[in-house]
């Protein structure tokens, strides 16, 4: 969602509590995700837990950038593949490390391995990275859309159009010569 550049402080709060909304609806999901696809994993195979941890990450971050590009920050520039995607991964390889670094810190540094406490540490990764995530791609990811010129501001001389559609003081496009 786009934040007023102009306007009322009230307004810039409403914005970003839509735009964090929106956010954490999408991160929600992501969450489930990730814990689903985490567990999934963990009973089924014989993969240590970080790894499957990686495993589960990489499947949320993939379901929250389809929920972020087309959700969240739909309203936002789209600067595809040159720009918005390289730096959607790059901050979400950084969350991936401080997401799992956690349970990491926890599990081989502490020894807390049981499946409630690697389920607690890595909600406690997650949230840490969140933070970390929706100031990233809010800030360089998605940015928002410059806001059109104020409606009382007066525009300058070559902004104003004639009655025939151009802007005043110019010509009209001469014809083609052959």
């Amino acid at each position: 969602m786009s934040t007023p550049q102009q306007g009322s402080a009230l307004e810039r709060v409403r914005g970003l509590a839509r735009e964090v909304a929106k956010f954490g609806a999408v991160g929600g999901i992501g969450v489930l995700v990730n814990l689903g696809v985490f567990n999934l994993i963990r009973h089924t195979t014989d993969l240590q837990v970080v790894r499957a941890s990686v495993i589960a990450t990489v499947v949320a971050i993939i379901t929250n950038y389809l929920g972020f590009r087309y959700f969240t920050y739909r309203d936002r520039a789209r600067t595809g593949g040159s720009r918005e995607l390289p730096l959607f991964v790059a901050f979400s390889v950084i969350g991936l490390v401080i997401e799992n670094g956690v349970l990491y810190t926890a599990t081989y540094g502490f020894g807390w391995d049981g499946p409630l406490a690697t389920n607690v540490f890595k909600f406690i990764g997650i949230g840490t990275a969140t933070v970390f995530r929706f100031w990233s791609y809010r800030t360089w990811v998605f940015k928002g859309l410059p806001e059109p010129e104020s409606a009382g501001a007066p525009l300058p001389a070559s902004e104003v159009s004639s009655p025939r559609g151009r802007a005043a003081g110019s010509r009209a496009p001469e014809p083609a010569r052959k």
